[in-house]
């Protein structure tokens, strides 16, 4: 068997969850071989039969924690070529009820499996960060050099602290992890085939499910937090990509290490137009003739009033854009929820 011959086993921790299920998607599709760690906290076994359904096989998975070591030297038993790592928690509003869960199980995972991953000798990590570390933008569209202000939440600190200790541990490995920070905006919608999608573990946290169920009867009215924002229509405004999208970028951060061996760089992933809370509601009404019901609330605590994204970085270093539009994203998602009801 030659060098090329080799399966490239791509470890994705929360594989199970709704960007890292679609990664695994985009990952096959490119001719790797993902593995899922998963210990389904905020996720569902479903989602590996959505996976076979769509893929033709089973995907390897492990129903582990990946910040334990124990459990996680199976999945090391075999050769692991590179690593894209989702497990966290990720709830704004949750993070502020729960500061302390958020530092332990966003940071502490992600210092141990870091750990693991140089004593296993894996040359490439794909770090799934977010837009939250730039905190309130002092300028808009926000590109990788924007000063990282104070975080608006304890989770987009916990984002900020991952970052600094990927990159203290690429300083002390001298480069021997390459290290891609993929600094999402906001993912929406779901595969086309409606096999797989967001499935949020109680009250959703993001606007689209919450949207969704609401159309779909699931909760009386979608809640939009704040109409009194200094924006045109007085909504917050976000960057909303398409999940799939998203997924390919990983793929393409990937290869991006692997033909430029110890490198780490930040990406941002977005569309690089920002969308308000109104906009996202005319849009689906319009792609599904579908009426939303909704009512204006306070503001939320920890929710920054606008932010989208320059990724026009990822398009260079990468070769990689958003191609599915917004309407495209909103049809998706309610395809999705049709098949879950």
């Amino acid at each position: 068997m030659s060098q090329n011959d080799i399966p490239r086993r791509i470890l994705v921790t929360g594989g199970a969850g709704f960007i890292g299920s679609h990664t695994a998607v985009a990952l096959t599709e490119a001719g790797y071989v993902p593995v899922i760690v998963d210990d389904l906290r905020n996720s569902r076994p479903e989602v590996l039969d959505g996976l076979e359904r769509i893929l033709g096989h089973r995907v390897e998975f492990h129903a582990v924690d990946c910040a334990d070591e124990e459990g996680m030297k199976a999945v090391f038993k075999t050769p692991v070529h590179g690593a894209i790592h989702f497990a966290a928690d990720k709830a704004v509003g949750e993070s502020v009820e729960a500061p302390e869960q958020y530092f332990s199980n966003n940071i502490g995972a992600t210092a141990k499996l870091t750990q693991m991953l140089r004593k296993a000798g894996v040359q490439h990590l794909v770090f799934s960060s977010s837009c939250t570390v730039y905190g309130e933008a002092t300028a808009l569209p926000v590109g990788e050099t924007a000063p990282i202000q104070p975080a608006a939440s304890p989770y987009g600190f916990t984002k900020q602290a991952c970052e600094t200790l990927l990159g203290y541990s690429h300083a002390a490995g001298q480069g021997e992890l390459g290290i891609a920070l993929l600094r999402y905006f906001n993912p929406i919608g779901a595969h086309p085939s409606a096999e797989i999608g967001e499935l949020p573990i109680g009250t959703p946290a993001n606007l689209v499910p919450f949207l969704t169920q609401s159309v779909a009867g699931l909760r009386s009215e979608l809640t939009v937090f704040g109409e009194d924002y200094p924006t045109a229509d007085g909504t917050c405004i976000r960057d909303y990509l398409h999940v799939c999208d998203l997924a390919e970028a990983h793929v393409a951060a990937l290869q991006w290490l692997e033909g430029h061996s110890g490198a780490m760089e930040a990406f941002n992933l977005g569309t690089g137009k920002g969308s308000s809370v109104k906009e996202v509601i005319s849009a689906f009404e319009t792609a599904t003739g579908r009426a939303v019901p909704h009512r204006f609330g306070d503001r939320r605590p920890g929710d920054v009033m606008a932010i989208y994204a320059d990724a026009s970085k990822a398009e260079d270093l990468l070769g990689w854009r958003t191609k599915r539009s917004l309407e495209e994203c909103l049809a998706d998602a309610w395809r999705w929820q049709e098949k879950l009801a």
